[in-house]
Order: C-alpha cells, then structure tokens, then sequence
C-alpha cells in the first residue's frame, strides 16, 4: 500500500461450530508507532457481527495509510505494517475500549 492511497483488504472469519456466534472484532497495528497513520475509512470492527453454524464470510476493511507516514523520521525503517484483527464472541453489556494513540 502506498501512503495516501486508498485500500481494501478482506478478512476471513467462519464459524466452526453447530451454534450462531454473534461476535465482535478489535484490530491492532504492527509497529505500534505507525498506527497513528492507519486509517479505516469503512471497517466491521467494533460491530457485532452474526456468523450462523459453520458459516464463513469475507468482511472488507476499507483503508489508506496517511501520506505524512512517509515524512515521519521514526517510520524511516518502517517498510511493513502488519494489520491484524482478533475476533471475540460478544457478551451481554460489554463494550470493547476503543483504540487510541497518545
């Protein structure tokens, strides 16, 4: 991905078992420093999402990676980001902390 141009990725998720899973998904990016410039612009994290027995679905994230990422002196030797996503069954009342970078 070329910083400042917009991506789409999509993400594998299937329900093993004989019951619906309503779930939720957080992400993390890989250096730690460089997800201040990772942008979602459309993305199912933090949605709960129905995955029905043994269903599998492709869910996109839309996203770009902003240009100043490339004028940054700390992300000189930075040239992979690794974008992940971890799936979490969702339980009654709780919410995911949103991420954020200080």
């Amino acid at each position: 991905v070329v910083p400042g141009e917009t991506a789409l990725a999509f993400y594998k998720a299937k329900n093993p078992t004989d019951k619906p899973i309503i779930g939720i998904s957080t992400y993390n990016v890989v250096p730690f420093e460089a997800g201040q410039y990772f942008n979602k612009i459309q993305c199912f994290c933090f949605e709960e999402q129905r995955l029905n027995p043994q269903e599998e679905v492709d869910m996109p994230v839309f996203f770009y990676i902003d240009p100043e990422f490339a004028e940054d002196p700390k992300m000189a030797k930075v040239d992979l980001i690794t974008l992940s996503y971890t799936f979490f069954e969702a339980k009654d009342g709780q919410k995911l902390p949103l991420p954020g970078y200080q």
